[in-house]
């Protein structure tokens, strides 16, 4: 199979952590652009990166469409990308390399990690894995993992817009917040709304994952130091 280009415009974007050692980071996207909220196998909800024990395999996980029904489906108009950069250190310069995913059918995924390429049907729970098996792939619906307090997290932001206008700014516009008001913030943010304990505004919601697990040194070839992020795109 040759490998597909990418397009331009990208429809979702999510960035992540750099990884070094068996380490995991996670970004979280639940708000996203109008192109990527109308395709919702485009819009990106949360991506999660951690190193084995070992630090020889790199786990990557896409989660998309959130609330996703029980007759969701990943779209094959949609191309689903990876983005690790690989460098000597922090702040040095990168090299990128693209793990690309597309549906050729449906529940059928070809997947790309530079030569190396996977391919077929990728639901069931241990994936699909390539020849040499340093890249494998899971596709399917999966319980959203994001946990997020709305009630909490609304009231939170009512009380940054009431204090607003009382803000003083440093010459880096960074606000003073006062003691009274930073503590009133932390703990709104730690319950629902009126101080009842924090609830999971995800709980039983469902989203698309699509998890990819590579050989570090497939990924490295600038350096040990990995940085990720993932962007969805319509597909050539």
């Amino acid at each position: 199979m040759n490998k597909r280009n990418l397009t331009t415009g990208a429809l979702g974007v999510a960035a992540l952590a750099a990884l070094t050692v068996p380490f995991a980071a996670r970004g979280a996207d639940h708000i996203d652009s109008p192109a990527a909220v109308a395709e919702p196998t485009a819009d990106i909800t949360d991506l999660y990166a951690w190193m084995d024990a070992g630090a020889q395999k790199v786990n990557l996980v896409l989660d998309l469409y959130p609330f996703a029904g029980a007759g969701a489906k990943f779209s094959n108009a949609v191309q689903y990308v990876f983005h690790v950069g690989s460098s000597q250190g922090y702040g040095m310069p990168q090299t990128e390399t693209a793990i690309q995913c597309q549906f050729y059918a449906v529940d059928r995924i070809e997947c790309w990690a530079g030569a190396e390429y996977v391919g077929g049907d990728a639901s069931a729970p241990a994936g699909i894995a390539s020849a040499s098996g340093k890249l494998r792939v899971f596709a399917g619906p999966r319980d959203d993992p994001f946990f997020f307090e709305l009630g909490g997290f609304n009231e939170t932001v009512k009380a940054v817009v009431g204090a607003a206008g009382q803000l003083q700014f440093d010459a880096q516009g960074c606000p003073a917040v006062s003691t009274e008001l930073s503590a009133t913030l932390v703990k709104q943010l730690q319950t629902g709304k009126g101080g009842v304990p924090a609830t999971d505004s995800f709980k039983g919601a469902n989203v698309l994952a699509l998890v990819v697990q590579v050989e570090k040194s497939l990924v490295s070839p600038g350096g040990p130091v990995l940085g990720v992020w993932a962007s969805t795109h319509r597909a050539p």
